[in-house]
Parts: C-alpha cells; sequence; structure tokens
C-alpha cells in the first residue's frame, strides 16, 4: 500500500455548510480537506491504497454516493496518465490510452 494524493473537483457546491463537509467527511472516511476557491468546490485527498487508480476510484463513488448532489467532474495529480483516463472518463469520451 501506498500513499497518493490527488484532488477532485467537484459540481453541485454553491457553498461549504457543515452539513455538506460532514457528509462528505463521513463518507470519505476523512482523509480529505474541503476547499472552494473563485467558486470551485475541491477536495483534496492523502489516501493510502494499493494504486493511484484505486485511490481516485473509491474517492470518486464516495463522493458521489454521499448522497448531497455532488458530482465529481474532474481529477488532478501529479501522475498525468492516470489522471487524463479519469478526466475522459468523466466526460464521457475515450482517452486514447
Amino acid at each position: 500500500m501506498n500513499d497518493h494524493e490527488f484532488t477532485l473537483i467537484l459540481s453541485g457546491v454553491s457553498e461549504i455548510t457543515s452539513v455538506l463537509a460532514d457528509a462528505l467527511y463521513e463518507a470519505t472516511g476523512g482523509d480529505i480537506e474541503f476547499n472552494m476557491r473563485d467558486g470551485v468546490a475541491f477536495l483534496e485527498f492523502e489516501r493510502t491504497a494499493s494504486s493511484l487508480q484505486d485511490a481516485i476510484s473509491t474517492a470518486i463513488a464516495q463522493v458521489e454516493g454521499a448522497g448531497v448532489g455532488v458530482r465529481v467532474v474532474r481529477v488532478e495529480s501529479e501522475d498525468a496518465n492516470t489522471i487524463a483516463k479519469f478526466n475522459a472518463d468523466l466526460l464521457g469520451v475515450a482517452s486514447g490510452n
């Protein structure tokens, strides 16, 4: 298992409320930092998993399954190949990999 750092960019968030923050914190197991900059909400993760792909997949499922109307629209990390595939999948297009 390795530690992986990545950011999920969200839609469906107009402000960070305590109810929203608590729901996402609980759904993800608490390995997040919830922020908003220039009207864009994002979650920064530091997650232990066997691969970056596994870490991101489970994080997206947890965030979107939290029942608070939040959707992941983009992923950011230093691993460009893995991130390109996730972003293509989120957009519903082929990534070319």
